[in-house]
């Protein structure tokens, strides 16, 4: 696999900070900066088309309706704003709404376009019904610390998955909002010294990814998760399900009773133990020396066949993942690991596109956003 010689899209006063790709007009990409301002790149054009002046604050996230791709969804602070593609340049928001009583750090649509996902620093998620327009839940006590990811999963529809500071990866209920489900990375990583010589930073949770509902015939039902401690974690989330079941079947066999403090939720044990389909894509497989950022699943080509991490230690990474994953092949991580690009800045986030060429869009810690070609 290699990559060319990225082009570079500038039309940002400051960091650019989030990109999102159309599926439905390949060749679109629209990215966000710290400047407070969306701006909209046609690849087919030299220069930036549209730039979007949301509002003073930087903006932490953007994403698209699904089925709807004229309407955007921007959060800047503790605000999400609804946008109109179609009435551009006289960019006024459809909708605001203010229900996060703390910064928000992610936005996330889920499959069916009836629900919005708002993660914010105090850890909370606020879901939003679209259709109503109003407040439908709010998810807490799930995480101790910052909520910096959430995704939807869209075989559940009832279900969304969140990562945070605390190291923790949260499945939850939203409809009932309640957790049903974590996974701790802090204490998986105490008992098992996964991550002996590679990173001091803890495990914490800096992005989820999720396959789109038409890759699911490929990549099973699994969750990517990018971490403090330079790991990119691919996790079967169906089985992390069975486990908890299992467990559970298990101890009202055997007559056992929780005490009444306990939690519902269950805790990660060690892989080996419970035979969990994971994968660690480590520093020993040639993976990230710092925090691992973002991740996304690629579009270009067969759809999800590759999973792309960007970190702190100014590195993206191409991963063939799906052999390893299903296989459990044994190797020295040089099947996995297809392509790494070095880049002089740290990376804030990245998207693919569905197209040959201009594949790969790489936000980092300058305002001039880079695209690479991946084949």
């Amino acid at each position: 696999m290699t990559e060319t010689k990225p082009r570079r899209l500038k039309g940002h006063q400051a960091t650019a900070t989030c990109c999102v790709s159309s599926r439905d007009r390949p060749g679109l990409v629209l990215t966000s900066g710290e400047d407070g301002c969306v701006c909209w790149f046609d690849m087919r054009c030299k220069d930036v088309v549209y730039t979007m002046e949301v509002g003073n604050e930087a903006i932490s996230s953007i994403c698209f309706k699904p089925g709807n791709e004229n309407i955007l969804y921007v959060s800047s602070g503790m605000e999400v704003k609804g946008f109109d593609l179609d009435m551009a340049p006289s960019w006024q928001p459809l909708e605001s709404f203010q229900y996060n009583k703390e910064e928000i750090n992610q936005i996330a649509c889920n499959f069916k376009s009836s629900f919005l996902a708002a993660a914010d620093d105090g850890g909370d998620i606020k879901i939003i019904d679209i259709h109503q327009k109003c407040l439908y839940k709010t998810l807490r006590a799930g995480h101790t610390s910052i909520c910096s990811s959430v995704q939807f999963l869209p075989w559940r529809p009832w279900e969304v998955i969140t990562g945070g500071l605390d190291s923790k990866l949260v499945m939850w209920d939203f409809s009932k909002g309640r957790p049903y489900k974590i996974v701790d990375f802090g204490l998986n990583d105490v008992n098992s010294g996964s991550n002996t010589g590679q990173s001091f930073n803890p495990a914490f949770v800096h992005a989820i990814a999720i396959p789109d509902i038409d890759m699911l015939n490929k990549t099973d039902k699994i969750c990517v998760v990018a971490r403090g401690d330079g790991v990119v974690d691919v996790i079967n989330i169906e089985s992390e399900l069975a486990v908890m079941k299992s467990k559970t079947s298990s101890i009202s066999c055997k007559g056992s009773h929780r005490s009444k403090g306990s939690s519902s939720t269950s805790n990660m044990e060690s892989p080996d133990q419970n035979g969990r389909k994971r994968v660690h894509l480590n520093y020993s497989l040639g993976g990230h020396t710092a925090a691992v950022s973002c991740v996304a699943f690629s579009l270009f080509g067969e759809r999800g066949k590759f999973i792309i991490s960007g970190g702190n230690d100014k590195s993206v990474k191409v991963w063939d993942w799906s052999p390893f994953f299903y296989a459990g092949k044994d190797n020295s991580g040089t099947d996995l690991l297809q392509l790494n690009i070095g880049l002089s800045k740290k990376v804030n986030w990245l998207c693919t596109t569905p197209t040959e060429t201009e594949n790969l869009v790489v936000c980092d810690t300058s305002k001039v956003v880079k695209v690479y070609s991946v084949s």
